[in-house]
């Protein structure tokens, strides 16, 4: 199976997950479990918003370091969780009704899926230069930043619908 493949499918099954996590309601004042880093929890409105914001950006991120540079150096590309315009898109679309933001990573999956289906066998472990994990490659930059982030994710959203089982 080819790294493209792979992830497709992994995609396909996130996906899957994360319909039915859009359409169950978590209890009131439910929140994720701690963030290893900072102890930060969120709501469900938060990790929607998160979720719908970080797919498109990470798929513009990833298209310099796919062409690379004629120096052969690493393409910096990337932010970190401190980042102002990622906290406030989170912030500013929190409340927006989980409807409206499914709709919205619904239109990132499908994004996703061109870029995993365009890019091509050699192009996985081209490297990029991140502000704080440092030299990466294109399949490190999905594994870390969309499809296992997608994972990780749906895993929150499932954890506060089971906290109410």
């Amino acid at each position: 199976m080819s790294t493209s493949d792979a992830y497709l499918a992994r995609l396909d099954a996130v996906e899957a997950r994360l319909a039915a996590a859009a359409a169950a309601e978590p209890p009131h004042g439910a929140l994720t479990g701690a963030d290893p880093d900072s102890g930060e929890r969120w709501d469900r409105g938060q990790v929607w918003a998160h979720v719908a914001e970080f797919i498109p950006y990470w798929i513009v991120q990833a298209g310099p370091v796919l062409r690379g540079q004629a120096s052969g150096e690493p393409v910096p590309f990337g932010r970190t969780k401190s980042d102002p315009q990622r906290i406030g898109a989170i912030e500013r679309d929190r409340r927006e009704p989980v409807s409206v933001l499914w709709a919205d990573v619904l239109a990132g999956i499908a994004t996703l899926r061109e870029f995993l289906r365009s890019t091509e066998a050699d192009q996985w472990e081209i490297r990029g230069l991140h502000p704080k994990l440092g030299p990466m490659t294109v399949d490190d930059l999905v594994e870390r930043f969309l499809v296992g982030h997608l994972e990780e994710h749906t895993e929150q959203l499932e954890g506060m619908r089971a906290a109410s089982t």
